[in-house]
């Protein structure tokens, strides 16, 4: 229980270091801009807390928000994900979602890819309707949607990949 709590915290506070210090300041094209901190919600435990998740977010959200002056997108994109998870998650996976199997850090199956890709969409759209809040930008909102997300699941997927426990 304490080294899942451990790393939680410890995930929690790297990715949002690693989104203020790095992909803050990255913004390419003016249409792609990445968001790896939302892997905190995705690899939350199936099994963890879920109003724990939706404070974490909350928070999660908000301190990006003070760092990026961004007036509260990233904590309401960040608790809409939270909120529709277990639906990603019973969309996803099915009825082994149910007897919490689902292990995300692990290969990438097309469950678990279906996963990540509608929770990144979820979090980006949320994100970008609420930046611009104008249909007459419904064009590039979604080349901005589409590009970010891109991007950010190409991101996700290699942090997935790189701090993947070793089997032995």
């Amino acid at each position: 229980m304490n080294s899942t709590l451990f790393i939680n915290v410890f995930r929690f506070l790297l990715l949002l270091t690693v989104q203020i210090v790095i992909f803050n300041n990255m913004n390419f094209m003016g249409y792609i801009s990445p968001f790896p901190y939302i892997l905190f919600i995705i690899l939350y435990p199936v099994n963890g807390n879920k109003y724990g998740l939706l404070i974490a977010s909350f928070f999660l959200g908000l301190i990006l928000d003070v760092f990026s002056n961004s007036g509260g997108i990233h904590t309401t994109a960040s608790i809409v994900l939270a909120y529709y998870r277990p639906y990603i998650f019973k969309f996803a996976f099915g009825i082994s979602y149910e007897y919490q199997t689902v292990k995300l850090n692990d290969i990438l199956t097309p469950e678990r890819f279906s996963f990540l890709v509608l929770a990144v969409l979820i979090h980006h759209i949320t994100l970008f309707v609420l930046e611009t809040f104008q249909m007459s930008f419904f064009f590039d909102n979604l080349l901005r949607i589409i590009l970010s997300s891109i991007f950010t699941i190409l991101i996700c997927i290699i942090i997935i990949y790189l701090t993947k426990p070793n089997r032995r």
